[in-house]
């Protein structure tokens, strides 16, 4: 058993996003990651078969998806899809996130 205080271990930067390894295993990666305003995680995907979540801990803004797609985000809201599938996030106020990608990469 395991416990992690995220939100005292992770902080806000104002130049780039913050990020924190909050578990790694062979069977799935968690990630927290802190947005201020403005900032975005580019839309990327991964050449590899796996899923990934990215739950909205706090804040709003949108996922960006393929072809300009794109979702609103606040707390509460969780996207999931294939890892493969190109995905993104770009954060309207500060956000705080909660990434899962199973298998791990």
């Amino acid at each position: 058993m395991k416990r992690v205080s995220m939100f005292a271990e992770n902080s806000f930067k104002e130049k780039t996003l913050s990020r924190l390894l909050v578990h790694d295993s062979p069977h799935f990666k968690i990630l927290n990651f802190n947005f201020k305003a403005g900032q975005e995680l580019p839309i990327h995907s991964h050449d590899i078969e796996g899923e990934v979540s990215i739950a909205v801990l706090e804040g709003k803004g949108e996922f960006l998806g393929d072809k300009g797609a794109t979702l609103p985000a606040g707390p509460g809201d969780i996207l999931i899809s294939e890892i493969a599938e190109p995905h993104g996030l770009r954060a309207e106020t500060d956000m705080r996130v909660l990434v899962t990608i199973a298998p791990p990469i």
